[in-house]
C-alpha cells in the first residue's frame, strides 16, 4: 500500500516551516525523523494534504549544556543523545532512555521532538521528559510558547500541540539533586515495543530514601507519577527488600487520571498524525505489575550504585 497523494515542501528557515504549516482549513503534517509519520502514511492511517519537511531548517538540532539546564534541539537524532558524552555526564538517565529505544536504525533517524510529539504510552523519552520535570518549546506564527512535560501529552497519539506549531526544543532542568534510572521492557528483547518503563529519581542519604520520583510508562494512556509509591519510598532503605511495592504500584496506577474503560482511548481534535491505541483494561493491569518489578530493578541499580 502506498500513501494518498499530498503536497509535499521542504523549506530551509524556521519562518519557512512555519508559514507552511499555518494552512487554516488543510491538514498539514510534520516530518521529523519519519519513523512514525511515514509508516502511518503508508498504510494510510493518515491522510493529510500537505507534509512540511522539517529536516532542512537550520537550528532545531543539538544539545546546548548549561549550568542550570540543558536544552536540547527538537530534531536531535536519538543516535546523537546516546553518544553524546557532556549529556552523559550531566543527564545520564537521558542517554539511557534514548539509547534504550527500538535499535540502532531507528535511533539513527528518530528524534526527541517527534518521539514526544507522537505520545506513545510506552514510549521511553516522553515519561523521561516527566521525570526530569522538562518544558517542550513550541512555535508558530502566533509566537511561543512552553508547556511542562507532564501536560504536553494529552492521550495516546495525542496532544497540546496546535496543527500549525512545532517543537523547537525541550529543556531539561539540572536541579533537584536526584539521581535517576530508568528501566523497561520491551517484546522481542531490546528491540521491539516497549512493554512498561520506570523512571525513578532518588536523593540518598545515610542509605536511606530521602526524597523519591517514580513515573511509569505503558500502564495507561499517558506516563503518570505515582506519589503515593513516592511517599512510601522515602525512608525506606535504598537496598531494601521493598515488600508491597509491586502491589503499591498496581493499586496507584489503577487509580491515575484517564485510566480505566470509561476513559476511552481515541485521539481527540488535537490528535498527533496518527491514532496510538491504548492497551486494554487487562493489559494495563499485567502492564502495571510489570513496571512495579521494574521499580524494584531500578532500586536494585541506585542502591549498587550508592555502594560504590
Amino acid at each position: 500500500m502506498t500513501a494518498v497523494a499530498f503536497d509535499y515542501t521542504a523549506p530551509t528557515t524556521l519562518d519557512a516551516a512555519l508559514r507552511a504549516l499555518h494552512a487554516p482549513g488543510r491538514s498539514v503534517a510534520p516530518l521529523a525523523g519519519g519513523q512514525s509519520l511515514v509508516p502511518l502514511l503508508t498504510r494510510r492511517e493518515v491522510r493529510p494534504d500537505a507534509v512540511v519537511d522539517l529536516n532542512g531548517v537550520p537550528g532545531l538540532a543539538g544539545v546546548d549544556i548549561g549550568p542550570d539546564r540543558v536544552r536540547v534541539g527538537a530534531m536531535t537524532r536519538l543516535r546523537d543523545l546516546e553518544r553524546h558524552g557532556g549529556l552523559a555526564a550531566a543527564l545520564p538517565v537521558l542517554v539511557s532512555a534514548a539509547a534504550s529505544v527500538a535499535h540502532p536504525h531507528i535511533r539513527t533517524r528518530a528524534t526527541l521532538g517527534g518521539s514526544l510529539c507522537h505520545a506513545a504510552p510506552a514510549a521511553e523519552l516522553p515519561a523521561v521528559a516527566v521525570a526530569l520535570g522538562a518544558d517542550v518549546v513550541l512555535r508558530s506564527v502566533r509566537g511561543v510558547r512552553s508547556v511542562p512535560a507532564a501536560g504536553f501529552a494529552t492521550g495516546p497519539g495525542t496532544t497540546v500541540r496546535a496543527p500549525d506549531e512545532v517543537v523547537t526544543e525541550v529543556v531539561f532542568p539540572r536541579t533537584g539533586g536526584l539521581a535517576h534510572e530508568f528501566s523497561e521492557l520491551c517484546t522481542r528483547g531490546g528491540t521491539g515495543y516497549p512493554v512498561a518503563g520506570v523512571c525513578l529519581g532518588l536523593r540518598v542519604g545515610g542509605g536511606l530514601i530521602r526524597e523519591a520520583c517514580v513515573v511509569v510508562s505503558g500502564c495507561g494512556p499517558l506516563p503518570v507519577r505515582l506519589p503515593g509509591v513516592e511517599a512510601a519510598l522515602v525512608g525506606r532503605a535504598v537496598a531494601g527488600s521493598h515488600p508491597g511495592l509491586v502491589a503499591a504500584v498496581v493499586a496507584e496506577t489503577a487509580q491515575a487520571p484517564g485510566r480505566g474503560p470509561e476513559a476511552g482511548g481515541g485521539p481527540g481534535p488535537e490528535a498527533g498524525p496518527g491514532h496510538v491505541p491504548e492497551p486494554a483494561l487487562e493489559d494495563q493491569e499485567y502492564r502495571a505489575e510489570v513496571a512495579g518489578v521494574l521499580l524494584l530493578r531500578a532500586l536494585a541499580a541506585r542502591a549498587g550504585r550508592e555502594g560504590r
